[in-house]
């Protein structure tokens, strides 16, 4: 099964949570670890990375915490999950030298796959997700 993994499936939550929140100031990690269930510590290793990417804005002192570092209509899924882990990849073949490359019956497929991904989840924003999860926190209160 290919899969993400935690850490880019939670820096894209954490994103999303800091686009929601985007003008209410620094949001803490330990508020951020409440929110989506995580340990503080993993939000900082989380939070070192983005911050390293350009991704989020870190604020020091008593009302410090992390902001968002750009408009989240121009930060892509894309942006966040090689920020956190590198390249997209189904099968790490792709990226190295295999004896078997040239004759290779499935790296065509693989190849294929990974600019499939590259590709929606270069056009998936932030801002994006922080409005379908809006929507969708708005439709679970109505119930």
């Amino acid at each position: 099964m290919m899969a993400l993994s935690t850490k880019e499936r939670y820096a894209a939550r954490i994103m999303v949570y800091l686009a929601i929140r985007q003008g209410t100031g620094p949001v803490t990690k330990y508020q951020i670890a409440e929110a989506e269930a995580l340990s503080a510590d993993y939000i900082e290793q989380i939070m070192v990375r983005l911050k390293a990417a350009g991704l989020v804005l870190s604020h020091r002192g008593r009302k410090g915490g992390f902001t968002i570092a750009r408009d989240p209509r121009v930060i892509t899924l894309y942006n966040i999950l090689t920020a956190v882990e590198g390249p997209i990849r189904p099968v790490p073949c792709i990226d190295t030298q295999c004896k078997r490359e040239a004759t290779c019956p499935t790296r065509p497929v693989w190849l294929k796959a990974a600019t499939l991904l590259e590709d929606l989840f270069s056009r998936t924003t932030v801002a994006q997700m922080a409005e379908e999860t809006k929507a969708q926190e708005s439709i679970s209160y109505s119930i």
